[in-house]
């Protein structure tokens, strides 16, 4: 087993969660390498912002094991606490790819969302 802690900053919540989204595909792979061909929607509700994000990166874990995509782009919308996204990718190909671990999921460990002086840091450890 291991960990790997992911991080995103933006200027609101949503921009937060995409650079989230965007460091969790980092530690699979090259993020530069990977199309952005087919769209897949994710919706999430969740009473709080560390939950929110928890179940969002979550749901990409998941879209990315049950389609075997890899995605390289993603827009958030978020209204109070449901999150309608977009994640944008390809179907996984290990020679072109070469993905260095498969996240199992996002877990409570170092789970944090907060306000600061350029927006909103997003933050958590994923099992790998």
């Amino acid at each position: 087993m291991a960990d790997v802690g992911v991080r995103g900053r933006g200027r609101d919540l949503a921009s937060a969660f995409e650079q989230t989204a965007l460091a969790l595909t980092a530690v699979v792979t090259d993020v530069e390498g990977v199309r952005d061909d087919e769209a897949v929607g994710i919706e999430c509700e969740a009473s709080d912002p560390e939950i929110l994000l928890l179940d969002w990166l979550n749901a990409i874990i998941y879209e990315m094991a049950t389609r075997n995509m890899i995605f390289s782009r993603y827009e958030v919308r978020i209204d109070g606490s449901r999150l309608d996204g977009i994640a944008y990718g390809e179907a996984v190909d290990r020679e072109r790819h070469e993905p260095a671990v498969e996240p199992k999921g996002a877990t409570l460990t170092e789970l944090s969302v907060t306000e600061t002086d350029e927006g909103v840091m997003a933050q958590c450890v994923i099992d790998v």
